[in-house]
């Protein structure tokens, strides 16, 4: 019998190597962005063309390399930065496989340009399908040009299965913004279609982070550093209230490498433990530098997971690290003994007169008292809740009142009695529909504390979540308008201008048509702004830019718990940003009854589409448990 074991081709062989290494466009990018590094770049350059499914090119001026260095880059395994197996436990270079170039190559056409210093000519490159075609020396400046082109031609499966072109961009951005932010001191910049993205020059990291994500970000960092014999901690945390509710700006850098370690997240989230609603996620870009012998990287072909030989200690410190930074920065409610409140707005100084003050003293005192601590803001807002209802009760006894009529406004003789009506836009929603607006709906349907509306059943009380109601009806509204492609848009009188981040622009240019279809009105003027012609008729009163931002960000949430399709997860994301602003509502009768009637007539009443309850019946045999009756 024959022997069937055999020794594969290096070109088998690279392409299954590559499917590890080379999953998408922003594979290359990482791995090409992170050899200009460890070749000592001060400047590097990306050109992404067609989300890098045309070219990906990235020119740095680092070292170069010869002509027989850059023919064994090619080849499997072959690497500078290690020689022996005790060299894996003392990497601090961002590569040391010497997989990614060979796999590069297996599936896409490659062209290198390179030259040192020392060298009078550099050397150009060509490898089709790990195939070499040209070899020869040139002309070239120092350092190193690599082009990659044609991704996955040889693969048409591989080449099938990428997104769309936002979809492929926003992976490359994140690509990108992980090595430019671990590296503040190199400039980088990106151009995509000949439009340039991002130029970031060299300097600390705090710019780097404004100059990567906003400079809303510049009133959020709050320093945070730590150092022990065993690990070092540094970098910024996102004060509470900027938390969002999306994951995405958490970054890890070990050694200056981005990880994904959800044990050391846990230990940022734990310092925010009561600062941040549940469910949110602080900004934060921390970076740990530990003895490489205390590390494993050879984990995972991404190299983004490494294992830490004493995770606790790393743990603590780093939880350790970041609430020294929030109490420093007063972030967190601390407890001060040492000042005595009676005393802290010392306004009047007593030289002599009583009721003298002098101008120096006033001016100090006005000084503190127009700057509001976080605190005393806290205790202003617990004040106020000792009112609430006060208005709400005066009201109902302002019904009460039988010679006041408040559906009639009298102007006098010239003017004749007009009735009016309080309206909310839910009205607007299904307004074809019957009314429920009987004597006995309006004695039997009510509203408790703007939330919740009960009404009378047979069996006994409906109680009804006025926020996830909302939610329901207005799901089935967009979804419809999804549908048909069409939903009723108003036109602004004055277009409004929106800057995007870079990730959410890419992110709204790959839904633009789902989101025209519910009514916005938009236009690209530049490679991070939209200009707003319209939107939705039924819209929430709002700034155009938060209306938008929140509708990304809970869109983005969606993305990232659930697998939808963009249509679905457009409308479940609309319904959503769009029935918090009804969470908490005063509703007259009509509408609470129009409310109801819309509810009931949706595709399922009882949940919201992300499932949560809508409505409760309480039987009366479930009140009379409450008084212990049998």
């Amino acid at each position: 019998m024959l022997d069937i074991i055999q020794l594969l081709p290096d070109s088998i062989a690279n392409q299954i190597a590559a499917g590890e290494v080379v999953q998408r466009p922003a594979s290359v990018v990482k791995e090409l962005l992170e050899n200009s590094i460890d070749a000592q770049s001060t400047n590097i350059q990306l050109i992404v063309r067609e989300a890098g499914k045309t070219l990906i090119q990235v020119i740095d001026n680092g070292l170069g390399m010869s002509e027989t260095d850059a023919r064994m880059c090619f080849e499997r395994h072959a690497t500078s930065k290690i020689r022996t197996s005790d060299d894996l436990f003392k990497i601090r270079t961002m590569g040391f496989r010497g997989e990614a170039m060979a796999s590069i190559a297996a599936v896409a056409q490659v062209e290198m340009r390179t030259r040192r210093t020392t060298d009078e000519l550099g050397v150009l490159i060509k490898i089709e399908a790990s195939e070499l075609k040209a070899q020869e020396a040139i002309a070239t400046p120092e350092g190193t040009s690599i082009q990659v082109k044609n991704l996955f031609f040889n693969v048409p499966a591989r080449r099938n299965f990428l997104k769309s072109n936002p979809v492929e961009m926003r992976h490359i951005i994140d690509e990108f913004q992980r090595v430019a932010l671990s590296n503040p001191e190199i400039s980088f910049s990106l151009h995509h279609n000949d439009t340039e993205v991002y130029n970031l020059p060299a300097g600390k990291l705090s710019r780097r982070i404004v100059d990567l994500f906003g400079k809303g970000y510049r009133e959020q960092l709050a320093s945070c550093e730590e150092e022990t014999s065993f690990v070092s901690v540094r970098g910024y945390v996102g004060k509470p209230e900027y938390a969002k509710k999306t994951r995405g700006e958490q970054f890890f850098f070990a050694n200056n490498r981005f990880i994904k370690n959800s044990y050391l997240n846990h230990a940022v989230m734990s310092s925010f433990e009561g600062l941040i609603p549940e469910g949110s996620h602080p900004f934060y870009v921390l970076f740990i530098e530990i003895d490489p012998i205390h590390i494993d990287i050879n984990v995972h072909p991404t190299k983004t997971e490494i294992k830490f030989d004493d995770e606790r200690t790393v743990y603590a410190i780093v939880q350790a690290a970041v609430r020294k930074s929030m109490s420093q920065h007063n972030l967190m409610p601390s407890l001060d003994f040492e000042t005595d409140v009676n005393f802290a707005n010392n306004i009047f100084q007593f030289n002599g007169s009583p009721f003298e003050k002098t101008k120096e003293t006033a001016v100090s005192a006005f000084a503190r008292t127009t700057e509001t601590p976080f605190r005393e803001k806290t205790n202003l807002t617990n004040w106020n809740k000792l009112y609430e209802g006060l208005n709400r009760q005066l009201d109902d006894f302002e019904r009460k009142e039988p010679e006041i009529e408040q559906t009639k406004v009298d102007f006098g003789d010239t003017t004749e009695s007009t009735s009016f009506l309080l309206k909310s836009k839910a009205n607007d929603i299904g307004s074809n529909r019957p009314q429920r607006a009987s004597q006995d709906s309006e004695a039997s349907t009510f509203q408790i504390h703007n939330r919740y509306i009960i009404s009378q059943v047979k069996s006994g009380m409906l109680l009804i979540d006025q926020r996830a109601a909302y939610e329901r009806i207005l799901y089935e509204k967009f979804s419809q308008n999804l549908r048909k492609n069409g939903g009723a848009s108003q036109q602004l009188l004055f277009p409004t201008k929106v800057k995007l981040t870079t990730a959410d622009f890419h992110l709204l240019l790959e839904i633009q048509d789902e989101i025209r279809n519910l009514g916005f009105v938009l236009s690209v003027v530049e490679h991070d702004s939209f200009m707003v012609n319209g939107i939705p008729a039924d819209s929430p009163e709002e700034n155009e830019q938060q209306m938008l931002e929140g509708i990304l960000e809970q869109f983005k949430q969606n993305e990232s718990e659930l697998h939808l399709e963009k249509a679905e997860n457009l409308a479940r994301a609309m319904a959503k940003r769009s029935a918090g602003r009804y969470g908490n509502h005063a509703l007259t009768v009509l509408e609470m009854n129009t409310l109801v009637e819309q509810l009931f007539a949706s595709s399922n009443p009882s949940y919201t589409p992300s499932g949560e309850v809508t409505m409760k019946i309480v039987s009366l045999s479930d009140m009379a448990s409450l008084f212990l009756r049998p």
